[in-house]
């Protein structure tokens, strides 16, 4: 089950109160809790593929790799998809990618 998001309120709400609206009602309050289409994994994983794939590898993307791990992804799961995605997404995309999963998955190791 999607856990309730209040990071746009607590983080944006006084400066933005309509984007943390949107972020936290929206986007992870309804899209993120229609596990009857994608279960939290799924949308774990295209997340993560699809913040690498723009480099975005900064606080969100280790927000959503401990997600990942949280929904069940495992640390040989993610080094597989990583990998995979080097190949479309660029190799140094994937090299920052690991930097930040090695972390997350640190105790795995």
């Amino acid at each position: 089950m999607a856990v309730k998001q209040t990071a746009g309120r607590r983080d944006l709400g006084d400066f933005a109160p309509k984007f943390a609206q949107l972020n936290d009602d929206v986007l992870f309050g309804e899209v993120w809790s229609r596990e009857d289409k994608l279960s939290l994994r799924d949308r774990s994983l295209v997340t993560v593929v699809s913040l690498m794939a723009q480099g975005l590898v900064d606080s969100s993307f280790q927000y959503h790799l401990q997600s990942a791990k949280n929904n069940g992804v495992t640390k040989e799961e993610i080094a597989e998809i990583l990998t995979h995605a080097a190949f479309y997404a660029g190799w140094p995309k994937a090299w920052a990618a690991f930097r930040i999963a090695k972390e997350v998955w640190k105790d795995d190791l």
